[in-house]
């Protein structure tokens, strides 16, 4: 089977990357209608957002992710699709609750064919969706991020937060409430950027 490097140490099938490309078209022409990634950075889409979303796939195992403002897809949609070859035994949870952008989700997932439950929903008001692993992509700074992510974060698992230059800020401030083991680990797209790797979650005021 012919294979395509995608990112050092993540290789797909063709059919896999195909799938990936088949997304991206797609995204391109929701953008037109409504606002799913800036029309500035349009040119720069496979760089920019498929492959900055599909470097989270390997840096975390789990049996359930969940997407936390799930918006155009972006790592949720990417990880679903990567996830059709790599590990389909994984079920994959956005949340988002813009009816316009959850249509474009519902109708990506139907077409792409990919294991996904799409919920309508406020990240803050939708039932814990119980995931040993949750990401975040531009949502909000990580200390308004964090009590987010702690409500749908199944016990000993893992956050994936992909932040830019001033990741280290954010932690700093992060950490005035909350405990958490940090990994960071650079970015292929973006020589600014971290990918947060947060486990331990736990805010400083519980017992």
């Amino acid at each position: 089977m012919s294979r395509e490097a995608l990112l050092p140490g993540l290789d797909v099938s063709r059919e896999t990357a195909d799938l990936l490309r088949r997304y991206a078209e797609r995204l391109l022409h929701w953008t037109q209608r409504i606002n799913l990634i800036a029309p500035a950075t349009a040119t720069e889409l496979w760089d920019r957002h498929i492959l900055d979303s599909a470097q989270l796939f390997p840096l975390a195992q789990g049996r359930i992710w969940a997407d936390l403002g799930a918006g155009g897809g972006l790592p949720g949609l990417v990880l679903a699709v990567l996830a059709t070859e790599l590990a389909p035994e994984r079920q994959h949870i956005l949340i988002e609750s813009d009816k316009r952008k959850a249509a474009f989700l519902l109708q990506t997932v139907r077409e792409l064919g990919l294991r996904c439950d799409i919920r309508i929903a406020r990240v803050e008001s939708s039932p814990p969706a119980d995931a040993q692993v949750v990401t975040a992509r531009a949502l909000a700074p990580l200390d308004a991020l964090l009590p987010l992510v702690a409500r749908h974060l199944a016990p000993g698992g893992v956050t994936l937060l992909p932040k830019g230059r001033s990741w280290a800020t954010e932690v700093a401030a992060a950490r005035m409430d909350w405990n958490f083991t940090l990994q960071d680990h650079p970015s292929h797209t973006s020589g600014d950027a971290r990918i947060l790797c947060l486990s331990d979650l736990k805010r400083r005021t519980d017992p």
